[in-house]
């Protein structure tokens, strides 16, 4: 049975998904769209059904709910009614470090990349998913990157739907006669993003009277603008001293953003992982308010029990395994 797609708030959705096609991805070619069955994920998929027709869908079980099989099973047969060419159930299994928010992501994620290849995968990611996402980054002080929110493109991911308010793919559920999948971690008040949601959100948008989501996004976006060309002349900063070990003095004149950048640049590169805005500010006084400190641990794949530390010695930098 395939649903008759149509409706104001449709064309609303079709319409950002028709410009992020023209932007990241004008010419046909397989492109797969993530499905929860959640009111985002509906909407995405029938706009994007409309506009492309050979869709695939691929629906991630997490296995989180004692009837989350049933539910990804229904969200594959709505894709398909929606006008997919294909719908895909991916079941995971979660678990690993960082809580269950983090190890879920992680989970799905890995899981859509295997089943879509090197092609473009769309998540359903709202400008109110924008706005939490920025109020966490800044709530947490982890830096410019933490409140630049989500791109539209991050290779395979895009996000279409940036602009487009939560109400709106809600209202064209409504137009299609869909009831999505309610996910019960989205309300629950153990995670810190459902009580964003429920609670501190709607207050902003009771103090300041509205306008705090699109508010919230420009910020995200003109920061974003900025880090981009910080990133690039770090990225030419480092390529004049990429190396295992890094001359204090061929960065110490740096702005300190371009050398916080070039830091952080050096240290991916040898190794380091998942650095944080404190753990690079830390590196960062090896080189900017030396007095002798000891090194710096930072986070890398490394057997248990072991370190990954910034040692500075004799006017350079290096990472060694303690």
């Amino acid at each position: 049975m395939r649903l008759q797609v149509s409706g104001p708030r449709l064309w609303e959705v079709r319409q950002s998904v028709r410009d992020w096609l023209a932007s990241h991805a004008p010419e046909p070619e397989a492109i797969f769209v993530g499905l929860s069955g959640g009111a985002d994920s509906l909407a995405l998929t029938a706009a994007l059904a409309r506009e492309r027709g050979s869709v695939g869908a691929l629906v991630v079980d997490h296995g989180l709910q004692p009837d989350s099989a049933r539910t990804a099973e229904r969200a594959a047969r709505l894709a398909l009614a929606l006008g997919c060419a294909s719908a895909q159930v991916l079941p995971v299994v979660v678990d690993g470090p960082g809580g269950l928010e983090a190890a879920a992501r992680t989970a799905r994620r890995a899981a859509l990349r295997q089943a879509s290849g090197a092609a473009p995968v769309l998540l359903a990611h709202t400008m109110d998913d924008q706005a939490e996402t920025v109020l966490l980054g800044l709530g947490r002080g982890s830096g410019p990157r933490s409140i630049q929110g989500m791109r539209a493109w991050d290779d395979p991911w895009g996000r279409p739907l940036l602009g487009v308010r939560r109400a709106t793919t809600r209202a064209v559920c409504a137009e299609l006669g869909i009831e999505p999948h309610e996910d019960p971690m989205n309300t629950d008040p153990r995670f810190a993003r459902a009580r964003l949601r429920a609670e501190v959100l709607p207050l902003l948008e009771d103090v300041l009277q509205g306008g705090v989501a699109e508010a919230l996004a420009r910020t995200a976006a003109a920061v974003r603008e900025d880090n981009g060309y910080l990133d690039d002349q770090a990225a030419a900063s480092y390529a004049r001293v990429a190396g295992e070990e890094l001359a204090v003095a061929a960065v110490a004149d740096l702005p300190e953003p371009i050398r916080r950048r070039t830091l952080r640049l050096w240290l991916l590169d040898n190794g380091a992982q998942a650095l944080n805005e404190t753990q690079i500010r830390a590196v960062d006084e090896l080189v900017s308010a030396w007095r002798g400190q000891g090194p710096v641990a930072v986070p890398g794949a490394l057997k248990e029990g072991r370190r990954l530390m910034v040692r500075r010695a004799y006017g350079r930098l290096r990472l060694v395994v303690a």
